[in-house]
C-alpha cells in the first residue's frame, strides 16, 4: 500500500475537521467544567449530574443523529452545484428538527419517574431530578442549532459552527460559576445552576448561529424563501430515510455507554462518580473521532456528488488511516497519564483510584471507537445507514451490552468489567462497518466502471 496515496490527504482532512473538533471539544470541556464545579460539591452531586445526562444524552442523541440526515445531502448537492436542491434540504430540515425537538421535550418530561425505577442511590436521585427538568427543556433551542449547523458542514463551512459552539461553551462556564456557587448577586443553586447554565448556553449558541447565516455572504443563496410552502413530503422522507437509522445508530452507542453509568450506579456511588469521570475523559478523545467522521461525511458525499468513486474510496481511506494514527496517541495518553487525570475532578482518594483503573481499559478501545465512528461518517455521505444501523445493534447490544453486564456485575472485574464490555462491542462495531465499507466502495467502483 502506497502511504503516500492517502497521507496528501491528511492536510485537507484536519483543515475541515479541526472547526468541528474543537466546537466538539468546547462541549466536552464545558463537561468537564461543569464536572470539576459540580464536584466540589461531592461525590452524590457529580453522580447526579451523571445520572441525569445520561438519560437525557439517550434523547438527545436521537435528535442530533436526525439532524445529521441533512449534511450528507447538502455534501451532495454542494459537489453537483445544485444550490436549489440545498437550499430545500435547510429549509425542510428546519422544520424537521423544530418538531424532533417538541418531542424530545415531551418525551423526556413524560419519562422522568423512570428516574426512580433505575436502582440508584436516593440522594442521587433526589439532586438529579430539578437539574433533569431544565436540561429537558433545552432540546428546543439545540435541535435548531442543529439544522442550521448540520447544513454549514455540508456545505464544508464547518467553522460557524466552532465558533457558536465555542462563545456558548464561555457563556456556559460563566454562567455556572455563578450560579453554583451563587457569586455577586446570584443565587447559590448548587448543581441547578449548571442546568441553567447549559440552557443559557444552548440559547446563546442558536442565536449566534442565526447571526451568522443571515449577515455572512457564504450563505448568501440559501437565504429567503421560507414558509409552508417550501414543505416538500420527498424532501422530508428523504432527510428521514438517512436521520432516522442514523439516531438509531447514536442512540444505540449511546445507550450502550448510558447503561455502562447505570451498571455504574448500582455498584454504588463510588463507583460511578468514577465512571463519570473516566467517560468524561474519553469523550474528549471521542470529540476528534466526530471531527474527523463529519469530515468523511462531507468529503464522501461531495464525490458522490461528482460520481468520482475511486477517489471517494481513497478519500475515505486517508481519514480511516489518520484517525488510527491520532488514536494511538490517545492510547499512549491515558496509559501514561491514568493517575493523575481524574485528580482534575475531584479529591476523593477512592473515586480516583477506581477511576485510574478504567481510563487503562479506555486506552484499549481508542482505535476501535475512533474508527467506527469516521467507518460510519463515510457510509454516511454514500447515505448507506441502512445496514449500518444493523450492525450497530449487534456490535453494541448482542454482544456488548451482555459483555458489560455479566463482567461488571457476576465477576471480580466490576467497575473495569464494565468498561472491558465496551471495548468489546465497539471492537465488534469497527470491523464489521470497515468490511461494510470496504465491500460497498469496490461494488461502487465497478458500477461506475460498467456504466463508462
Amino acid at each position: 500500500m502506497d502511504l503516500a496515496l492517502y497521507s496528501r490527504e491528511f492536510k485537507r482532512n484536519l483543515n475541515l475537521a479541526y472547526p468541528v473538533m474543537i466546537g466538539q471539544l468546547g462541549n466536552v470541556i464545558v463537561n468537564l467544567a461543569d464536572n470539576i464545579m459540580v464536584g466540589e460539591l461531592g461525590a452524590a452531586p457529580l453522580a447526579a449530574v451523571s445520572l441525569a445526562n445520561s438519560v437525557v444524552f439517550v434523547a438527545m442523541s436521537l435528535g442530533i443523529g436526525f439532524s445529521l440526515g441533512i449534511t450528507p445531502l447538502v455534501a451532495e448537492s454542494d459537489g453537483a452545484g445544485d444550490v436549489a436542491q440545498g437550499k430545500s434540504y435547510l429549509q425542510n430540515g428546519i422544520y424537521m428538527c423544530l418538531i424532533i425537538g417538541v418531542m424530545l421535550f415531551l418525551t423526556l418530561f413524560f419519562l422522568e419517574p423512570i428516574l426512580y425505577k433505575l436502582d440508584q442511590p436516593e440522594e442521587v436521585i433526589v439532586l438529579a431530578i430539578p437539574y433533569y427538568r431544565i436540561i429537558c427543556f433545552s432540546m428546543f433551542p439545540l435541535m435548531l442549532f442543529q439544522a442550521y449547523k448540520q447544513f454549514a458542514d455540508g456545505l464544508s463551512l464547518t467553522r460557524y459552527g466552532m465558533r457558536a459552539t465555542l462563545w456558548s461553551n464561555v457563556v456556559n462556564i460563566g454562567f455556572n460559576y455563578l450560579l453554583i456557587y451563587g457569586i455577586w448577586v446570584f443565587p447559590e443553586l448548587g448543581i441547578v445552576g449548571a442546568g441553567y447554565g447549559t440552557l443559557i448556553a444552548r440559547f446563546f449558541m442558536l442565536f449566534m448561529l442565526l447571526y451568522l447565516y443571515t449577515y455572512r455572504e457564504s450563505f448568501g443563496a440559501y437565504r429567503g424563501g421560507f414558509g409552508f410552502k417550501a414543505l416538500d413530503k420527498i424532501v422530508l422522507k428523504k432527510i428521514a430515510s438517512i436521520g432516522l437509522p442514523t439516531s438509531l445508530q447514536m442512540l444505540f452507542e449511546v445507550g450502550l455507554f448510558a447503561s455502562a453509568v447505570l451498571l455504574s450506579g448500582v455498584l454504588g456511588t463510588i463507583p460511578q462518580a468514577a465512571n463519570q469521570i473516566a467517560l468524561n475523559l474519553s469523550s474528549m478523545t471521542y470529540m476528534i473521532a466526530v471531527g474527523l467522521g463529519v469530515t468523511a461525511t462531507i468529503r464522501v458525499g461531495n464525490q458522490k456528488g461528482l460520481l468520482d468513486f475511486e477517489n471517494l474510496r481513497r478519500i475515505a481511506f486517508s481519514i480511516f488511516i489518520l484517525m488510527v494514527i491520532i488514536d494511538i496517541g490517545f492510547a499512549l495518553f491515558f496509559i501514561l497519564f491514568n493517575k493523575y487525570l481524574p485528580l482534575l475532578y475531584i479529591d476523593d482518594i477512592s473515586v480516583t483510584a477506581l477511576a485510574s483503573q478504567l481510563l487503562v481499559v479506555a486506552a484499549l478501545f481508542q482505535i476501535s471507537d475512533g474508527l467506527q465512528s469516521v467507518v460510519l461518517g463515510a457510509l454516511r455521505g454514500l447515505q448507506d445507514v441502512t445496514k449500518p444501523m444493523y450492525i450497530t445493534f449487534i456490535a453494541y447490544w448482542v454482544i456488548g451490552f451482555p459483555c458489560c453486564y455479566y463482567l461488571g456485575l457476576y465477576t471480580e472485574m466490576k467497575s473495569a468489567g464494565i468498561w472491558l464490555g465496551l471495548f468489546i462491542g465497539l471492537t465488534a462495531s469497527a470491523i464489521m462497518l470497515i468490511y461494510r465499507f470496504n465491500k460497498l466502495s469496490k461494488s461502487l467502483i465497478q458500477e461506475n466502471h460498467g456504466l463508462t
